[in-house]
């Protein structure tokens, strides 16, 4: 049994929400135990990753967040950096799946999010129950 920490960027509440429940139905129905801590934006997903990882309570992680574009060029710096953080965590050895959701509009996010629908957060989780293995395998 591994021990997973979903980090979420709780922003809005509903979607957030689906996105957990996907991703903490996959790492349970996996065996493995589950936290979960809330950070300020997705921005700072990656950051308290790698504080997590520094601590050596964590065999993966799982960022949780949804950024919908808005009028201003915020929501590219966003979604791409935060995917660029996780990234950059994953290169070096660290089993995260991003289920961190850029989308257009809300309607876009509810399908995604939703764990009977597309259920990005549970894709989240399985991908990061997949490196894990990979990494348990490459060791």
């Amino acid at each position: 049994m591994a021990r997973f920490l979903i980090v979420e960027a709780r922003f809005y509440d509903h979607l957030n929400d689906m996105l957990i429940a996907g991703a903490n139905t996959a790492l349970k129905a996996a065996g493995h135990q589950v936290d979960v801590i809330t950070v300020p934006g997705a921005l700072e997903i990656p950051g308290a990753i790698s504080l997590a990882e520094q601590s050596g309570l964590y065999e993966g992680y799982v960022g949780i967040g949804v950024v919908i574009r808005g009028e201003t060029y915020h929501f590219e710096i966003v979604a791409g950096e935060s995917a660029r953080g996780i990234m950059a965590l994953t290169m070096d050895g660290i089993a995260i799946g991003n289920g961190v959701l850029t989308v257009e509009n809300e309607a876009q996010a509810l399908v995604r999010a939703d764990p009977r629908q597309k259920d990005k957060g549970g894709e989240a989780a399985k991908a990061a129950l997949a490196l894990l293995a990979l990494k348990e395998k490459f060791a």
